[in-house]
C-alpha cells in the first residue's frame, strides 16, 4: 500500500491537458450562435452560393444539408466528399459571415477558472470552426488570452497557405507540419439524396464517398489534433457539446466531458449542465501539491489577442 501512494504521487495528477470544443461549449447554446449559424447555412446567403456557386438546386438544399451534416459532420465536410471544389474561406465567410456575437458577453468567471488551473496544465482550443470565427468568439467572451493553442479548420486543413498567421496581431495558432492531399474533384456529383432514397442492399448500402476535410466527429481529425499538440490522450480531457464528437474522442483514448447535459451518454467520462461547473465536478483540476510532468514535447504556440 504504501508504495502504490508513492507510485500514485510519481504518476502526478491524471490529467496534463485541457482540450475544449468552443461553440455551445465554452459558451451556452442560448446564446442563439449555433442557430443563427444553423440559419446560415439554411438561409438564403447560403442558399444563392449553393445555387449560383455550386449549381445545387434549390428545392434540394435542406434535405442535402441535412444528410451531409448527419453523415459527415459538417455540411462542408460533406460538399467535398460529394465531388463539389469551392473557396473554403468563401464558404465560411457565408456560414459565419454574420453571426449575432454580440450575443456573446465576457464571462469573467469562466476566465477565472481557467487561469487559476495550475501553470503545467495546458489549456487549448479544438474547433471545426475556421480561426476568423474563433478569434471573434473568444474575444467577446473575454477569453483569449486564457489558451495556449487552439486547433481549427485551418489547422487540420492546410490549403494554400501557413496555418499560423503572418499577421502579428492576429492569433497564432498551432501549425501543422502535416499536409493534406485533396481528392481532386470528379466531373460527376455523387447523388446522396438518391442513395438513401433508393438503397440498395448489401455491402454497397451504406458505401459513401470519403471527405478530403478534416473535422471532428472523425476519430482521425482527433488523432491528428493529438499529433499536432504533441499530448497524450490518455492524459488530456476533452470537453464538448456533441455526443458524436464525444464518443469519437473516446475511442482515440481521450478522457471525455460532455457539456449541456447532465445525462451522461456512452463514451462520456462526465456531464455537465454547464462548463461553470468543471470546479464542482473536476475539483482535482485545481490541485497543486502533486508535482506533474508533462507528457508532450515541442511547443505550443500562444495566441495574442486580434481585432476582428
Amino acid at each position: 500500500m504504501e508504495f502504490e501512494d508513492r507510485y500514485r504521487q510519481a504518476q502526478g495528477p491524471k490529467y496534463d491537458c485541457l482540450l475544449f470544443d468552443l461553440d455551445d461549449t465554452l459558451y451556452p447554446l442560448s446564446s442563439g450562435i449555433s442557430k443563427e449559424c444553423g440559419k446560415n447555412i439554411k438561409g438564403w446567403d447560403l442558399d444563392y452560393y449553393m445555387v449560383e456557386k455550386l449549381g445545387i438546386e434549390k428545392d434540394k438544399i435542406v434535405e442535402l444539408s441535412n444528410l451531409l451534416y448527419k453523415n459527415y459532420g459538417t455540411t462542408m465536410a460533406g460538399l467535398r466528399a460529394i465531388g463539389y471544389d469551392f473557396d473554403y474561406d468563401e464558404y465560411h465567410s457565408y456560414v459565419h459571415g454574420r453571426l449575432p456575437y454580440d450575443n456573446l458577453k465576457p464571462d469573467p468567471q469562466l476566465r477565472s477558472l481557467l487561469l487559476t488551473l495550475p501553470l503545467r496544465k495546458i489549456v487549448s482550443i479544438f474547433t471545426n470552426a475556421d480561426k476568423v470565427h474563433a478569434a471573434k468568439a473568444l474575444i467577446k467572451l473575454g477569453l483569449e488570452d486564457c489558451f495556449q493553442g487552439i486547433i481549427c479548420f485551418e489547422t487540420l486543413n492546410p490549403t494554400h497557405k501557413n496555418t499560423v498567421s503572418d499577421d502579428e496581431d492576429d492569433i497564432e495558432f498551432l501549425g501543422s507540419a502535416v499536409t493534406t492531399t485533396d481528392v481532386p474533384s470528379s466531373p460527376e456529383i455523387f447523388d446522396i439524396i438518391g442513395h438513401f432514397a433508393e438503397p440498395k442492399p448489401g455491402p454497397s448500402a451504406t458505401l459513401l464517398p470519403k471527405t478530403p476535410i478534416v473535422c471532428k466527429p472523425q476519430e482521425s481529425a482527433i488523432e491528428l489534433a493529438l499529433k499536432i499538440a504533441k499530448i497524450n490522450p490518455q492524459r488530456t480531457l476533452f470537453f464538448d457539446d456533441s455526443v458524436r464528437n464525444i464518443q469519437a474522442g473516446k475511442c482515440v483514448g481521450l478522457h471525455t466531458v460532455l457539456v449541456g447535459t447532465s445525462q451522461r451518454p456512452k463514451g462520456a467520462d462526465y456531464a455537465l449542465e454547464s462548463i461553470h461547473n468543471i470546479k464542482q465536478a473536476l475539483p482535482e483540476l485545481w490541485e497543486t501539491d502533486m508535482k506533474s510532468e508533462v507528457s508532450y514535447s515541442g511547443q505550443v504556440t500562444v495566441e495574442t489577442p486580434v481585432t476582428a
